[in-house]
């Protein structure tokens, strides 16, 4: 079906409200890259950090909004990602694959998220995000990870959907990287 062009109700530094077809969405100015980051020591990366739309601290898988740093607007996914991982973690990758594009709330916003696989970590630095950031990095070993985050949920911390999608295409890689 082919897609009927959107009204812009109202547009802001990095989201963009729109209306098509009588439906309010969300778009964004950026894409956005999430990354799925296993140390050698076989433990997944993570971030915890306040998010205001929801007024609750996040577990998350790293990730980042491609091109949103001035000077850097034509950046590449991949560098962006490894620009992200390194920022958010502390880790650098030694090789970064890209994976599926998916939705994050196709009822709500026009945006989708690149899962990226990293490859090859260092740790290079502490981690913790930019000046804006106040990022929490946790190392979970994946024979822990399930009840680490079920017991973070029960503290009361959201944990990121995106996650799951991690560890499901950690146990099922994808046939083929950059599939959509």
């Amino acid at each position: 079906m082919p897609k009927s062009s959107a009204k812009t109700l109202y547009t802001g530094r990095y989201l963009v409200l729109n209306e098509r077809d009588d439906w309010e969405f969300v778009a964004r100015h950026h894409p956005v890259a999430a990354i799925i980051a296993w140390t050698p020591n076989d433990e997944l990366l993570l971030v915890e950090q306040y998010r205001k739309p929801i007024e609750k601290t996040t577990i998350e898988i790293p990730a980042g909004l491609i091109g949103d740093v001035d000077g850097s607007e034509q950046e590449s996914m991949l560098d962006a990602a490894g620009r992200e991982l390194e920022e958010e973690t502390g880790w650098r990758a030694g090789s970064l694959k890209q994976g599926m594009s998916v939705p994050t709330s196709a009822g709500l916003s026009s945006e989708y998220v690149i899962f990226v696989w990293a490859e090859a970590l260092v740790q290079v630095g502490p981690g913790g995000g930019d000046a804006s950031e106040d990022i929490t990095v946790h190392q979970i070993p994946r024979a822990e990870i399930d009840v680490w985050l079920e017991n973070r949920y029960h503290q009361g911390y959201a944990i990121d959907p995106k996650i799951y999608a991690a560890l499901y295409w950690s146990q099922h890689p994808p046939r083929s990287h950059g599939a959509t």
